[in-house]
């Protein structure tokens, strides 16, 4: 358990790519089964410990210490883990400490009674550090700057194989992979599982101007833009998916190879064909029409989907891509070949759940970009830019897949609550919610209109730390108010993607994607934007 704990550790204070893949590949390396691949499936989210809640982990903790000097200890550090693992009372004498493994089985088998008195024992046997690796083992809440797919490039590095390799069967395995690691290890032949509807890496495309370039006007070279180079799409604001079906088996998947099948079944019912498409999955709104991003999020992650939720927000994809048709990988073939193959498909596989993404004309750049910025639905981020010459390759190969997302808006708001981090930013004041000028009756009140916790540097962050704590007004367990009125406060400039109606926020409106744009230490806070000014947007 200690070499775990310090895997993490160790993750979360390195920044960098490689050295994390360096860290993890170690691990790896060092780290006998089937330990490690209980650590992989950890780090992954195929981890599935459900004995264990939060809840009853700060119940364990106020019977040990008293309830309101635990709340400040926990509000004071901002991550329930690590407060428990530095306050938990030491016990001198206790027996050694489990191994990784002991602690994954022994759960795996135990009811909510059992595993409560199995984690008493262990937190009173452990070290701090220990004890916050195994209280984010099982809470599943693991932060520390690893996605799946780099712990999946870790074990490509580890066994020196092309992480599509790995992550074409990775469907197929379960925990705690030890055919996995005998092949990476040259110790047996790589595994081959059941693989029908087996989800296949996604081909990724890269911006067509890189932020640092975004105001420049000679960042496009008009020449890479043509006919008969390019083909263009909308690109559509929901989330990209493979629909795959083959022999009798259905699945949906994410881009990043998680399974929602069970959250969209009416997708799946309508999965006559075989075949593997590329596409947005998206949801219509009553009339027909694309409905806001939100709606969408309103069916994902659920176990079950009620009856009302199918009726209500029916769910689509729009095909852009073709990766098998009937029993022929047409990944090898070149986009203008798999585009063709993709529109006869849909001559022979007609129903109201697919339909093929429309392709938008390419004169030259400058027509792309007044369309880019003016498109014609508010569902539609930007466009997308594919070589006509280009297979469908997974990764991110440079070239053939472009990006070009519309200018993001932009408006000034209020700083008004600030809540701590998780992982290495749990010492400071991260998370920030912001508002705008309302006019009720004859003055002015701030209005929350959004959250955010990203945009801004290392350096920044600390600045706006130090304002959160020097400027703060009132508490709310771990969340601080901050000084917000016409006279005194922080204005951002945040940058969002689109904005829409919602009955679940108290300014009536909803952000996608906010983030800090820009700090205006020097912008009163009396001129920040207002609310009137904010619904303009609606229209856009």
């Amino acid at each position: 358990m200690q070499a775990f704990a310090d895997l993490l550790e160790r993750l979360i204070l390195t920044p960098g790519r490689n050295a994390k893949l360096t860290l993890l590949s170690q691990y790896f390396r060092d780290t006998p089964d089937p330990a490690r691949g209980y650590a992989l499936a950890a780090i992954t989210g195929d981890l599935d410990l459900k004995s264990i809640k939060p809840g009853m982990i700060r119940q364990m903790m106020t019977e040990r210490m008293d309830e309101e000097l635990f709340k400040l200890s926990y509000d004071y550090v901002g991550d329930l883990a690590e407060t428990v693992s530095l306050v938990w009372p030491e016990m001198r004498g206790a027996n050694r400490v489990p191994t990784l493994d002991e602690i994954v089985d022994t759960l795996m088998g135990a009811t909510k009674a059992e595993a409560a008195g199995h984690l008493i024992t262990w937190l009173d046997r452990m070290e701090p550090t220990s004890r916050w690796a195994l209280l984010k083992l099982v809470t599943g809440g693991l932060r520390i700057g690893v996605s799946a797919r780099l712990a999946k490039q870790a074990l490509a590095q580890f066994g020196e194989e092309e992480i599509t390799e790995i992550e074409e069967i990775w469907h197929g395995l379960t925990p705690p992979y030890t055919d996995l690691f005998r092949w990476l290890e040259g110790k047996a032949e790589k595994p081959q599982p059941d693989m029908r509807a087996a989800y296949r890496p996604v081909m990724l495309a890269h911006p067509l101007i890189a932020k640092k370039e975004r105001d420049d006007p000679n960042a496009i070279d008009p020449d890479l833009i043509t006919p008969e180079t390019f083909a263009a799409e909308w690109k559509w604001d929901g989330i990209r998916v493979q629909a795959v079906s083959e022999g009798g088996i259905k699945r949906l998947y994410t881009r990043t190879g998680d399974d929602i099948s069970h959250t969209f079944p009416d997708v799946i019912h309508a999965m006559e064909f075989e075949g593997a498409l590329d596409g947005e999955l998206l949801v219509r709104t009553p009339d027909g029409q694309i409905a806001p991003f939100n709606d969408l999020q309103q069916r994902l992650n659920r176990k079950t989907v009620s009856k009302k939720l199918l009726t209500e927000r029916p769910a689509f994809i729009r095909a852009y891509d073709i990766l098998k048709d009937g029993e022929d990988d047409t990944r090898p073939l070149i986009f203008r070949d798999r585009r063709a193959r993709l529109e006869a498909f849909f001559t022979q596989h007609e129903t109201d759940r697919f339909d093929v993404s429309p392709l938008v004309p390419v004169t030259d750049v400058e027509a792309l970009r007044e369309i880019r910025n003016s498109p014609p639905h508010p569902e539609i981020e930007g466009l997308m830019l594919k070589r006509w010459d280009s297979v469908y390759e997974a990764g991110r190969p440079r070239g053939p897949w472009f990006k070009w997302k519309r200018d993001p808006y932009l408006i000034d708001a209020v700083i008004m609550y600030a809540q701590r981090g998780h992982g290495r930013r749990s010492g400071f004041y991260s998370d920030f919610t912001f508002g705008v000028w309302q006019r009720v009756d004859e003055d002015w009140q701030i209005t929350p209109v959004g959250k955010a916790y990203f945009g801004f540097t290392d350096d920044e962050l600390k600045e706006l730390d130090k304002f959160v704590r020097n400027n703060t007004i009132d508490r709310f367990g771990p969340v601080r108010m901050v000084k917000a009125t016409r006279e005194e406060g922080l204005v951002v400039e945040v940058a969002f993607e689109g904005l829409q109606r919602s009955t679940r926020h108290k300014s009536g409106l909803a952000m996608r994607f906010p983030r800090f744009n820009r700090i205006r230490w020097d912008k009163p806070t009396a001129d920040a934007d207002t609310l009137e000014g904010l619904e303009v947007f609606l229209a856009e």
